[in-house]
């Protein structure tokens, strides 16, 4: 006997941002490395903090408490804060273009105040 059953998924904007945001820091990251050999450890800094959002987004997902959530959260939006640092430094030393700045940190800003607006209200109930 064959029992079918429906895998309903649910749109969970910050699980899709940041992992849509993480893709884009990635692409971004194999094209400016290409150029931009010297500042390498400058572009991975930006690689790992942009690509950490989403993964403790994503692990906040499975917290067993509501403290393991929000600390979770917690950590995503530190990394959120670290990404638009480097992205402000990359921008300042010229090694990426306003365009290419504005682009991902206000993607960046967008995640910064989902996450805060989401820790808050969990935090009050």
């Amino acid at each position: 006997m064959i029992i079918n059953e429906q895998i309903i998924r649910y749109y969970n904007p910050i699980v899709e941002k940041s992992f849509h945001f993480a893709v884009r820091i990635v692409k971004f990251y194999r094209i400016k490395v290409k150029d931009n050999y010297d500042v390498n450890s400058l572009l991975k800094q930006l690689l790992r903090a942009g690509t950490s959002i989403g993964a403790n987004v994503s692990e906040a997902q499975s917290a067993f408490t509501k403290k393991d959530f929000i600390n979770k959260l917690g950590i995503s939006l530190k990394e959120s804060k670290e990404t638009e640092y480097w992205l402000k430094l990359l921008k300042e030393s010229e090694i990426i273009s306003e365009k290419e700045f504005l682009s991902l940190f206000n993607n960046c800003e967008e995640i910064i105040k989902l996450l805060t607006s989401i820790i808050k209200s969990s935090k009050e109930i």
